[in-house]
Formats: structure tokens, C-alpha cells, sequence
């Protein structure tokens, strides 16, 4: 069973309130070790139009009992995001923090793996931020991709920013 699967699970038998999940769309395996590497869809709920895949690597149970550390996968993903479609942008945050995505637990309780959409006005572009955040110990691995929305036919529905 993937370690997401079994966070959602657990979360869900707690009570707690479980994020959007993403959709898988892919699947490679890369050893003998049931190790795969995992792509999933994300839609960027308040930009429609736009699609991300991630990709993260899920730890089988052989690795997880020889490494030990059995609740966690590592912290590395990447991430692409492309237009798929009419780009019409909803009540986005301009902060320049941005705002979350997307987010999934990658270990049973304090590690997830996090998507972050960041506005740049000057250059009329959106970034997309994939990360993993943890109590402490917070890891440097991250991957970025932009969409551009200069020249593009790009809808607004609380007006373009100025």
C-alpha cells in the first residue's frame, strides 16, 4: 500500500480533515525493492486552465524494513506545470509568499510534501513551488516551473492585478 494511502487512512480514522488528493497518472518502478517513482496530476484549484505533475519517490516495504525509517519517503520532487487549457484565474493570493496548492503527507505525521503557487506581476508569470516542509529539520530539495501569462489570452475574475 503507498505511504500516502496509508496517511490518508490514518488521518481519516483520527478525525482530521484530509487534503485534496492528487491523480496518479504514472507509475515506474526502479528496483527489485518495490521503490517506484510516483507522477501524479494536481489542477491549481483557483487557476483554471493550468496543470502541474509531480513526481516523488515511495519507498517499498522490502527498503523500508532493510533502511529502517519506516514512515517516511524522502523528500525529493519534482514538478512541471503547463497551460492544458483557457487560463481563467480566480481570487489567487498576491503576497509574496504566495499561497498553498496542493499538500499530502510523505511520512505517518510531520513531513508532506507541499506545492506552492507564487504570483510574479512584474514579469506576468505564475511559479509553481514544490517543496517538503517539516517541524524541523526542513530539507533544501525543491523544484520550480513557471507558466507565463504574458501574451496570453488570460481571463481574471476579480480583475487583473495593477
Amino acid at each position: 500500500m503507498r505511504l500516502s494511502l496509508f496517511v490518508l487512512a490514518t488521518a481519516v480514522a483520527f478525525g482530521a480533515t484530509a487534503p485534496a488528493l492528487a491523480e496518479q497518472v504514472g507509475e515506474v518502478g526502479v528496483d527489485w525493492l518495490g521503490n517506484d517513482i510516483l507522477v501524479e496530476a494536481i489542477k491549481d484549484p483557483k487557476v483554471e486552465g493550468v496543470t502541474c505533475h509531480v513526481s516523488y519517490f515511495d519507498r517499498g516495504v522490502i527498503d523500508r524494513l532493510q533502511k529502517g525509517n519506516w514512515f517516511e519517503n524522502p523528500s525529493d520532487t519534482a514538478i512541471s506545470c503547463q497551460q492544458t487549457g483557457p487560463i481563467t484565474i480566480g481570487d489567487i493570493s498576491l503576497k509574496q509568499g504566495g499561497e498553498e496548492v496542493f499538500k499530502q503527507g510523505i511520512s505517518l505525521i510531520w513531513k508532506e510534501q507541499v506545492v506552492n503557487r507564487i504570483y510574479d506581476k512584474q514579469n506576468q508569470t505564475l511559479i509553481y513551488l514544490a517543496h517538503s516542509r517539516q517541524v524541523q529539520n526542513g530539507s533544501a530539495k525543491m523544484s520550480m516551473t513557471t507558466v507565463p501569462l504574458y501574451n496570453q489570452n488570460v481571463t481574471w475574475t476579480k480583475g487583473k492585478p495593477q
